[in-house]
């Protein structure tokens, strides 16, 4: 499936729920009405069979974290051969990918702009710039921006977005440095976001 380069809150109104494509800073419903299907009368949304159910739900985790269809059965495939409880493990997988841990600390006001940042080597993991946006972290690795990218403005105007929200609690933030530490891997209490991943696996076990 090729990569959607049109109105992101179009596909938000299109899973009925925020994907955090936009900075968060207002509200979702004050810029669209997400309750709404997309289309000039908002068009009235289908009655999905469980196969339909189980599609929307993957399709609403692969927008949130921008992957695509291959990568994303990729990140299914390695959560399956984990031990433990398989969705858990996919969202683990996919909280930990670099550009998600950049978007978390604030460096990117959305998880989009933190891949940017990542892609254009304006990120160090460990001191070592990295321009691999799906890079895998692990616990008390140091994400940083790098020197030749601490005075851009979109990465100030991001920070002062993100200290308007609650950071979580498994990553540790300097600001004035630029740089974080992720603690641990969060826990599946951890994220709050309206996910059900036992339809994904679901899916995926047809």
């Amino acid at each position: 499936m090729a990569k959607y380069l049109g109105p992101k809150l179009k596909i938000s109104r299109r899973e009925g729920t925020d994907l955090f494509l936009k900075s968060g800073v207002r509200a979702i419903d004050t810029k669209c009405k997400i309750e709404q299907m997309p289309g000039q009368h908002g068009l009235r949304k289908p009655r999905l069979s469980d196969y339909g159910i189980q599609l929307r739900e993957k399709q609403k985790v692969r927008r949130i974290y921008g992957i695509l269809e291959k990568q994303f059965r990729n990140y299914y495939k390695k959560a399956s051969q984990i031990k433990g409880n398989t969705g858990e493990n996919l969202l683990k997988l996919l909280e930990s990918r670099l550009d998600n841990i950049v978007y978390r600390m604030g460096f990117g006001s959305t998880r989009a702009e933190a891949r940017q940042l990542v892609n254009h080597k304006s990120i160090t993991v460990n001191n070592n710039i990295v321009d691999i946006a799906s890079y895998q972290t692990y616990p008390n690795d140091v994400i940083a921006i790098s020197e030749k990218s601490k005075q851009q403005s979109r990465v100030k105007a991001a920070i002062e977005i993100s200290d308007q929200r609650e950071k979580p609690n498994w990553i540790e933030v300097n600001t004035d440095k630029m740089q974080g530490i992720f603690k641990r891997i969060p826990d599946r209490a951890d994220l709050s976001m309206d996910i059900n991943e036992h339809l994904i696996i679901e899916l995926y076990s047809r």
